[in-house]
């Protein structure tokens, strides 16, 4: 076990073992729900979309790893300038073999994993929103809404009541009219508590 060790924190393998180490620790705590495995964004770049890219980075790193570690061992015992000059050159290819990897095991992956979900105006529906415009009537009107993932959109928005409704009011959608592409409001009063 000493052997390896001493293997995994040598020139070249070592640059690619304490990422290594990150990559566990996330996966460990992914494990335990302390964090969420779609925290990034999928990435559509070197053919790794569709994917989570902690799942495209994590592959990559542990084939790079295994390939470094080949590296490694094949320069041991080899003269100092040998190891830096092969090392950096077979650091090189093992990431690359990294890549080129993960590109084929994420082939087939792809057809598992979930799609994300269809961003939709009908997400809006439920939200309370800030009128922008300085009034809001059947006709006409503006509101900014905030929705789940803390993005902001001004919208087109319309009441039914006669409540007034002026800029900076809040009030909650309660529908969406396909047809006329705004959505219905009324007011609310936040102030309010029980």
């Amino acid at each position: 076990m000493g052997e390896f060790v001493d293997t995994a924190l040598s020139f070249p393998v070592v640059v690619l073992t304490f990422a290594l180490v990150v990559v566990v620790l996330f996966w460990l705590l992914v494990l335990f729900g302390v964090s969420d495995m779609d925290a990034i964004e999928p990435v559509d770049a070197l053919g790794f979309g569709g994917v989570p890219a902690t799942v495209a980075g994590s592959l990559t790193i542990a084939f790079s790893w295994f390939a470094s570690l080949v590296v490694t061992v094949m320069l041991d015992g080899l003269d100092p300038t040998i190891v830096v000059v092969g090392g950096i050159v077979g650091l090189a290819i093992a990431v690359v073999i990294g890549l080129l990897l993960t590109r084929l095991i994420l082939i087939p992956l792809r057809k598992v994993m979930p799609d994300a979900p269809v961003a939709s105006r009908h997400d809006f529906v439920g939200l309370v929103c800030v009128v922008r415009t300085q009034r809001v009537d059947a006709t006409f009107g503006q509101a900014e809404v905030t929705s789940a993932d803390g993005s902001s959109a001004i919208v087109q928005v319309r009441q039914a009541g006669d409540d007034p409704l002026s800029a900076g009011r809040t009030a909650v959608i309660y529908d969406y009219d396909t047809a006329g592409e705004f959505f219905w409001i009324s007011p609310v009063d936040l102030s309010t508590r029980d």
